[in-house]
């Protein structure tokens, strides 16, 4: 996977972060923590963090995960405003903090009141009425990455759960609710696809919830986690859950799911699809001509994915006491390349290797530290790059590169034309 305008290869001596051995005190969480220590991240205050240059390859590669499978469904991507009108809100009786707990909200110089989006049906509704007017311009879907704002009362479990964060949200317009519900599939097996990519999938399940104000279900995909705020049971069979909130027998039931089978676990809820109705168009207006001429409400969809959330959910699932173990989808670099001892000879094969790597295109990062053995491979450890290339006395002897996969821990000695192959094909 390209490397989103970043450089495909980087010298260690010249990353301004480094490794810590202890995480801030107040940091519970093992994804927090070890994303903290490897210098993935940095901590602003409690639920705000900053990513680092590792920790933007990170998240930037689980974006264009997502985006690929976005347009791959016919996902138009768009960039809408943080800022947002009180008066839009009040339309769908979403401003007042009796009805929605999560806004910021500030001011203008003038004394306007403006909150800071934490969802963008409103605005997005709003914006489409302006394109949609015949049954001809149905169906479609728009999407963003964005920033939100969430006031959360206690932002906790590190990415997990925060006060600002990037999301995916994704909006269906429809004509009816069966063509609706021919999209809403498409997105739900979209979604499926990129909890597989991201490494997470087998952990991953269709999750009936609660609609709310919307419909009777909604669809989340939770992830099996003991870091997890959710309850579910789950059907390892059938490769469905069902959200702790919504369970009664009745519900079991009507699913097909036979209560024996189903087992109650910890989760994460790492997306969320909903179907909407007519509860924005209605209220904003946003309406189309039927084939006959009559004004018709457009039946829409919501549909979220949360790349930072992810993000720490991978680590809670993919990391021992050493460190992170990245999946090779959206590790930050393919191979990490390590040379030990202070020979010169050590020194200039590893120069070699390293210039063949970045001109064959693997994306690998280069410990060239003067640095201890034992630091270089806590810090490989930490880091979690997936394919570590270690050259040292050795190799000069061998002529062959040591390779160690960091999940399983198996060592290989390979010639660089071997190594190379291998790098390339995946």
């Amino acid at each position: 996977m390209a490397a989103f305008g970043y450089t495909r290869a980087m010298r260690q001596s010249q990353l301004f972060t480094k490794t810590r051995k202890e995480a801030p005190k107040d940091e519970v969480s093992k994804n927090a923590e070890l994303l903290i220590r490897g210098g993935f991240i940095y901590k602003e205050m409690a639920g705000v963090y900053a990513f680092l240059p590792l920790g933007l390859r990170v998240l930037n590669k689980i974006i264009e995960i997502i985006r690929e499978e976005m347009n791959a469904v016919g996902g138009q991507e768009l960039s809408l405003t943080a800022l947002q009108e009180k008066e839009l809100w009040e339309k769908t009786d979403r401003w007042s903090d009796e009805k929605v707990d999560a806004w910021f909200k500030t001011k203008l110089k003038n004394e306007t009141e403006l909150g800071l989006g934490f969802t963008h049906e409103e605005p997005l509704t709003r914006l489409m009425k302006e394109y949609v007017s015949s049954y001809r311009d149905l169906p479609f879907s728009a999407y963003q990455f964005q920033t939100k704002f969430r006031n959360e009362a206690r932002a906790k479990s590190g990415l997990m759960r925060t006060r600002e964060f990037i999301m995916k949200d994704l909006y269906s317009f429809s004509k009816d609710k069966a063509e609706h519900d021919m999209v809403y599939e498409k997105i739900k097996q979209a979604y499926i696809n990129i909890f597989n990519r991201l490494g997470i999938g087998g952990s991953t399940y269709v999750t009936f919830a609660s609609g709310g104000v919307f419909s009777e279900f909604s669809h989340e995909f939770q992830t099996l986690s003991e870091a997890g705020e959710d309850i579910v049971y789950v059907d390892e069979d059938k490769r469905i859950a069902v959200n702790k909130e919504v369970y009664t027998d009745e519900v079991l039931e009507s699913l097909g799911l036979n209560k024996s089978n189903l087992k109650e676990r910890k989760a994460v809820e790492t997306g969320n699809i909903f179907t909407l109705g007519t509860r924005f168009s209605e209220a904003l207006g946003l309406t189309y001509k039927n084939e006959h001429g009559e004004t018709t409400p457009v039946f829409m969809g919501s549909y979220g994915i949360g790349p930072a959330r992810s993000m720490g959910t991978i680590v809670e699932l993919y990391s021992d006491e050493a460190g992170i173990m990245w999946p090779r989808s959206v590790a930050p670099f393919r191979a990490h390349l390590l040379t030990l001892g202070e020979d010169e000879n050590i020194k200039t094969l590893g120069d070699e290797v390293y210039k063949t790597l970045e001109a064959e295109g693997v994306e690998v990062l280069y410990d060239d530290r003067e640095a201890r053995a034992g630091e270089k491979f806590a810090d490989a450890d930490l880091i979690g790059i997936p394919t570590r290339v270690i050259i040292g006395s050795k190799t000069l002897e061998s002529k062959m590169l040591e390779v160690k996969d960091r999940a399983t821990g198996e060592v290989e000695h390979k010639t660089l034309a071997h190594l190379l192959q291998e790098l390339k094909n995946g």
